[in-house]
């Protein structure tokens, strides 16, 4: 499970390309493994390397001044294509906490939602203001407060994002629907000793 979402602040990964699709965000032949310790390394691999494997310097990601940011500022239509798991536990693995796009594709959100990675949409307006505060202000930071689900940018203005309210739950209580029915065990134990089971799965006795 992922830790509980606090408030955080970061500089912003400009990565303005329209319509990344998961195959993009981790190709295909990374998807054998079910771990997602190591994926880090297949995020956006085929952009990230040339041929012989070697760092591509100009591709965002590899720039140093890039490391530890928390936030990707992406083109629209985000997390298209096939549906995979594995691109928002690529995206988290290096370090990814929220995305920033004018939409997403609905596989890939609600895939990022269930492993604790904030896909936040802002309109058009907001969208270029932040690419253009990213070119002129690289090291500015923007906070995100998911209790107040507000985004505090760097000109001082706050803008409220919408989030489906039970995936901010599990988010906020670093948990998922699995861990969120554990949790009320109990009371499910409760529920099911007071209500006799309407079809009997007993076995039928021959004799």
């Amino acid at each position: 499970m992922s830790e509980p979402f606090s408030t955080f602040s970061s500089a912003i990964i400009p990565l303005p390309a329209e319509n990344v699709d998961t195959d993009q965000i981790i190709p295909a032949r990374f998807l054998k493994t079910t771990q997602k310790s190591g994926l880090a390394d297949a995020l956006f691999y085929d952009w990230r390397y040339d041929a012989d494997g070697q760092p591509r310097p100009d591709f965002v990601i590899n720039q140093p001044q890039m490391q530890g940011r928390q936030i990707l500022l992406a083109g629209d239509n985000f997390g298209a294509g096939s549906s995979r798991e594995h691109a928002p536990w690529a995206l988290t693995s290096w370090g990814i906490r929220a995305i920033f796009s004018t939409s997403f594709a609905d596989i890939f959100r609600s895939n990022a939602l269930k492993n604790g990675l904030l896909p936040i949409v802002v309109d058009e307006e907001t969208h270029r203001a932040l690419f253009e505060c990213v070119a002129e202000r690289p090291e500015a930071e923007v906070s995100v407060d998911l209790e107040a689900q507000v985004v505090h940018l760097p000109s001082d203005q706050d803008i409220a994002f919408e989030v489906d309210p039970f995936a901010r739950q599990m988010l906020l209580a670093g948990t998922d629907e699995i861990g969120w029915l554990l949790d009320r065990g109990h009371a499910i134990d409760a529920w099911e000793a007071a209500h006799p089971a309407r079809v009997d799965t007993r076995p039928i006795d021959a004799a």
